[in-house]
């Protein structure tokens, strides 16, 4: 993936200032980028929020439903999309897809939210095919220090859940490649995606939270030598984004080498509209094995 700053606003309108609380952590990411002799922050300007109708037309039933109670009693019902036409003796990749909060439930439904039902569509389907692994969580899988302020997440013990339920998967299905494990989610699933990566580390090839709060900065160097793709708007009041710059300067001082922050000017708490169909993300995603670490 190119790494490239871009700073135009759309329309010719300048790009807004960063907040005097974010200063710090903006000049020591220039800092970190320039010692590491690559950009690792990218603004970029004209994206909208994403257009949720693509996957009006999914149907949800080629998602598999499934149940799994964890060792402390947890249980997690989930939804699981196979490969469209799996081939016998192949391997293919497994994304763990994390919902927001609108998602919590025990219907195993509600967590089939855009991103989720993305992966059935038939052109993306058909280019990665690949397991995808949906769980839905009962209860939140994230907290956050300050609800009105987030700065820091902290892992519920149903995060744990879920990466029993992906060991679980794992174990049952042969067909999945061990080295290419996935992480990604957005809003409560992004910061559930940096928690269950700072957990297991050693579990996934690659993470890409998206609009999350990160934990707290002791989890950098159990970060440090995964591949991160990290997507915020700058205009994000729900979750501000100063949390994952904080974050991303904290693991590249800790000598990560692979992890970019992709700044979108001016899209406030939602998907970027370039998420999807998003080639360019899964291409850098199913392109991360762990044995290439």
């Amino acid at each position: 993936m190119v790494n490239r700053l871009r700073t135009r606003a759309p329309f010719g309108a300048a790009a807004p200032a960063p907040r005097p609380m974010a200063l710090l952590t903006l000049l020591a990411l220039s800092l970190l980028s320039a010692c590491a002799g690559d950009r690792v922050v990218e603004r970029v300007a004209g994206t909208p929020p994403i257009d949720r109708s693509q996957v009006a037309s999914v149907v949800v039933d080629l998602f598999q439903p499934g149940e799994f109670v964890a060792n402390d009693g947890t249980r997690m019902r989930y939804r699981l999309l196979p490969p469209a036409s799996p081939e016998p003796g192949r391997k293919y990749p497994l994304v763990l897809q994390l919902h927001g909060s609108g998602g919590i439930g025990e219907d195993n439904q509600r967590q089939l939210e855009t991103m989720a039902k993305a992966w059935a569509l038939p052109s993306i389907r058909a280019r990665y095919p690949a397991y995808v692994l949906v769980p839905q969580f009962p209860v939140r899988s994230a907290n956050y220090d300050d609800p009105a302020a987030p700065q820091r997440s902290v892992a519920a013990p149903a995060v744990s859940a879920a990466l029993q339920l992906v060991d679980r998967i794992v174990a049952d299905t042969p067909a999945v490649d061990r080295q290419r494990i996935y992480v990604t989610g957005f809003s409560m699933g992004g910061s559930t995606t940096w928690l269950a990566a700072a957990q297991r580390p050693e579990l996934f090839a690659a993470a890409m939270p998206v609009a999350g709060i990160a934990p707290d900065s002791a989890s950098a160097a159990a970060l440090a030598g995964l591949p991160i793709l990290v997507l915020h708007g700058d205009a994000d009041m729900e979750n501000p984004m100063d949390s994952d710059r904080r974050m991303v300067a904290r693991i590249v001082a800790a000598g990560g080498k692979r992890i970019h922050l992709r700044e979108y000017v001016g899209l406030a708490h939602a998907p970027p509209g370039d998420q999807l169909p998003g080639f360019w993300w899964r291409d850098w995603l199913f392109a991360q094995r762990r044995d290439a670490h």
